[in-house]
C-alpha cells in the first residue's frame, strides 16, 4: 500500500489549472487510503491492528462514509471501539494525565487525536514532496508547470518549503522556494481582490454590478488558509 501511495504521476497533478496542485495532490493520496481502507484491506491483520489503534479524524471518518460502504466501515468501528474501550478503561488503565506512571498508559486526548488515514496520507505527501522539488530542479517541462498553476493554499505552501529545503542544494532551494513564493503570492493576490469585491458588493451603490470572481470568494479564502473548504 505504501509503494502504491508514492507513485502518483506529479506531471498528471500539475497539468490541471486549479486551484492549489498540492491540494489535489493530497486529495488524490487520501482517495487512495479511504478506498484502501473500506476494501479488502480490512481483513488484513496488520491494517486491522493498526485502524484499532489510531481510528480516524472527523475529516476522514466523514470521507469514509462517502464510500457508501457501511458493512466495511461498521466492521473496523467494531474492533476499533472494542480496543479503544481496553486502552481507556480496561485494567490499569489511566485514560487521563498522571505523574510518572501515566506514561505507561494512553492519554484520551491522545487516542481520541490520532488517525490512521491521517498517518498514511502525510507519510506519502512528504515523500511525494521530495520528489517534487527534486524533479522541479531536473525538469524545464515540470518547471513550466509548476510556474503556471494559479496559487498555493498556504499551509501547503509551507510544506513545500520545508520539504524542499531538505531535498535540494542551496542554489537550487533558492529558485524553487522564489518559484513557490511566486504562485503563492499571485493566488493570494488575486484571492484578495475577490474578498474585497465581495466587501464592497454588498454596498448599494454596487447591487447592479457584475460579481466577477468574487461570489464564492469566501469559501475559497478558507480553502487558502486550512488548504480544506
Amino acid at each position: 500500500m505504501r509503494d502504491n501511495l508514492t507513485t502518483i504521476p506529479l506531471s498528471e497533478i500539475f497539468e490541471k489549472q486549479d486551484g492549489c496542485p498540492v491540494c489535489r495532490l493530497r486529495d488524490t493520496v487520501e482517495a487512495r487510503v479511504v478506498e484502501f481502507v473500506t476494501g479488502a484491506a480490512m481483513m488484513e491483520p496488520d491494517v486491522r491492528q493498526r485502524t484499532n489503534e489510531e481510528g480516524f479524524c472527523a475529516t476522514h471518518f466523514a470521507q469514509l462514509l462517502a464510500q457508501q460502504k457501511r458493512l466495511p466501515v461498521a466492521l473496523v468501528l467494531e474492533s476499533h471501539l472494542a480496543r479503544l474501550d481496553e486502552r481507556l478503561f480496561g485494567k490499569g488503565a489511566l485514560p487521563f494525565s498522571r505523574p510518572a506512571p501515566a506514561k505507561k498508559y494512553p492519554l484520551a486526548g491522545e487516542v481520541a487525536s490520532s488517525c490512521f488515514v491521517c498517518d498514511r496520507t502525510q507519510w506519502a505527501l512528504e515523500r511525494l514532496l521530495d520528489t517534487l522539488a527534486r524533479t522541479y530542479a531536473a525538469e524545464r517541462d515540470f518547471r513550466a508547470l509548476f510556474d503556471a498553476q494559479p496559487m498555493l493554499c498556504l499551509p501547503h505552501y509551507y510544506a513545500l518549503l520545508a520539504t524542499g529545503e531538505k531535498a535540494l542544494g542551496k542554489k537550487e532551494f533558492a529558485q524553487y522556494a522564489d518559484a513557490a513564493a511566486a504562485v503563492c503570492r499571485a493566488g493570494l493576490t488575486a484571492l484578495r481582490e475577490d474578498v474585497a469585491w465581495f466587501c464592497r458588493k454588498h454596498d448599494y451603490q454596487n447591487r447592479d454590478a457584475d460579481w466577477g470572481n468574487a461570489r464564492d470568494a469566501i469559501e475559497r479564502a478558507g480553502r487558502f488558509l486550512t488548504s480544506r473548504g
